[in-house]
């Protein structure tokens, strides 16, 4: 059962990652659909799954929620660091395929948005998405961010090289009311 509500949106409630989150973390993370577009390419097995929990997914520095709708996970959200003055923060996301299509990506990705301007000080918030991922690109240019760049061929997915697209929006650009 996933832990207490930490932000609420529309679709979606994030929630504190629970030890007893992990198989589903580590299902979901292996799920060659989903694992497709995240920098993770080695299988990631239930040890490494707890030392991520025990290192970073507890964190201070880290935020790292489980998405849901209501109780049921649908996925995992985190906000990281970087830069250690924190006026950087880059947000990375992933859903159970299940999910996909259905708004709750563009939701979960807007409280964590606005958490980092209004609660952790950030100044600027932003993004990674693998060619490929439409989805992903579409959750970022609802959100209001905007494409600074693309790394030319600079990931190796399923035997060849992507692009990979940034996203960036700055505290001053996000609406007050969201």
């Amino acid at each position: 059962m996933p832990g207490p509500t930490f932000l609420r949106g529309d679709s979606v409630t994030l929630r504190t990652v629970e030890e007893e989150d992990l198989d589903f973390l580590q299902r979901t993370i292996n799920d060659p659909a989903v694992r497709r577009f995240l920098s993770a390419r080695a299988p990631i097995n239930g040890r490494q799954e707890r030392e991520w929990y025990e290192e970073r997914g507890s964190s201070d520095e880290h935020v790292n929620l489980l998405v849901c709708r209501g109780e049921e996970p649908m996925g995992s959200i985190g906000l990281h660091p970087r830069d250690p003055t924190g006026v950087n923060a880059e947000i990375g996301i992933f859903l159970a395929e299940d999910y996909w299509g259905e708004g709750y990506g563009t939701d979960a990705s807007r409280l964590v948005t606005d958490y980092a301007f209004r609660e952790r000080r950030n100044h600027r918030v932003t993004a990674r998405v693998f060619d490929g991922n439409a989805g992903s690109r579409r959750i970022w240019e609802k959100l209001g961010f905007r494409h600074e760049g693309t790394h030319v061929e600079s990931e190796f997915v399923d035997g060849e090289y992507v692009d990979v697209h940034f996203y960036a929006v700055l505290a001053d650009e996000w609406p007050n009311e969201v």
